[in-house]
């Protein structure tokens, strides 16, 4: 059977997409507790988180970098976002969100600082994994934010980051104007 370098590129991609969810899904996680969520898109469902970040775009009047990176993602031939669960793990004496304790916390809204340092761990795993592989990627706050507003995620992840992942010639994440 042929495989031309194109269908390659893009089962690599996918190949190496389902090994960053699981780098994800295996980060350390503080006091061992996973509120780690991922999901993976491409096709209708990534253009579909393309024409959201548009949208956001356009709310902000084309500040910031949600139009930007929407571009990077109609490029990509995928992306795999990751979000965490705003779930206060109970820590006795912790503070760090700011608001004393959990209860403060969930009070006011605040996110937990250990599900925060958490998502954090486990999209620099992911993006390490792309590394490895040579898939070219960039991590997106704005693809997660469009992410959290089209609720591709449980009610209780609120924050996410995107990583898009791309196999050209050159990186489409270099020159980003």
């Amino acid at each position: 059977m042929k495989y031309d370098s194109r269908e390659s590129e893009r089962k690599a991609i996918m190949n190496v997409a389902f090994e960053m969810a699981a780098a994800a899904r295996t980060a350390p996680k503080g006091c061992g507790i996973d509120n780690i969520e991922v999901v993976i898109l491409d096709g209708e469902d990534k253009d579909a988180l393309a024409a959201e970040m548009r949208a956001i775009s356009e709310k902000l009047n084309g500040e910031g970098p949600f139009g930007r990176d929407a571009g990077n993602l109609d490029a990509s031939e995928a992306i795999v976002i990751i979000g965490v669960k705003n779930a206060p793990i109970g820590l006795k004496g912790c503070g760090l969100c700011g608001f004393g304790d959990c209860a403060g916390a969930l009070r006011s809204g605040a996110n937990c600082a250990f599900n925060v340092t958490d998502l954090g761990i486990a999209t620099g795993s992911a993006a390490a994994v792309a590394m490895d592989h040579r898939i070219d990627n960039r991590v997106m706050f704005s693809a997660g934010k469009a992410a959290v507003s089209l609720s591709l995620f449980p009610d209780k992840v609120k924050i996410a980051y995107g990583i898009p992942l791309s196999a050209s010639g050159k990186s489409i994440f270099f020159d980003r104007g």
